[in-house]
C-alpha cells in the first residue's frame, strides 16, 4: 500500500483518537465504537447493494455500482482507520503480515517461489 495511504490513515486515527479522548473515552471504548463503526459502514454498501438490485419494493433502484464502490471504500478506509487505532506503532506491517497469511490460504505459489511461501517469510 503506497506510503501516502498510511500517512492519511494515521493523521485521521490520531484526530478520532484526540476527539474520543475529549471525550473522555478510554483506549478500548475508542476501539469498541471504531469496530462498530466498521459494521455501520458495512451495513450502508449491503443497503447500496441491495439499491443497485431493486429488491426493496419500498425504496426501487435507489442505488447504483458506483454508490457500491463508494460505500465499500469507506468500510476499507474504516478497517484501516480501526486497526491504525488499535496498533499505531506496526499497523501497517501487522496488515502486511495478515494479508499474506490469508493469501497463502487461498493462493497457489507464485512460480519460481520454491517451497518458501510470502507468508513463511513474513
Amino acid at each position: 500500500m503506497h506510503s501516502d495511504t498510511w500517512d492519511t490513515v494515521a493523521r485521521l486515527a490520531r484526530r478520532f483518537n484526540a476527539h474520543d479522548g475529549e471525550r473522555g473515552l478510554d483506549a478500548a471504548q475508542q476501539w469498541t465504537l471504531q469496530v462498530l463503526k466498521i459494521a455501520e459502514e458495512t451495513g450502508e454498501a449491503s443497503q447500496a447493494v441491495i439499491g443497485v438490485r431493486g429488491t426493496n419494493p419500498r425504496k426501487g433502484d435507489s442505488h447504483t455500482w458506483q454508490d457500491v464502490h463508494a460505500e465499500v471504500a469507506d468500510v476499507i478506509i474504516t478497517g484501516l482507520v480501526a486497526l491504525a487505532r488499535m496498533r499505531p506503532d506496526d499497523a501497517a506491517p501487522y496488515l502486511h503480515q495478515q494479508l499474506a497469511a490469508k493469501a497463502a490460504k487461498f493462493l497457489p505459489p507464485e512460480p519460481g517461489a520454491g517451497a518458501t511461501s510470502c507468508a513463511q517469510t513474513q
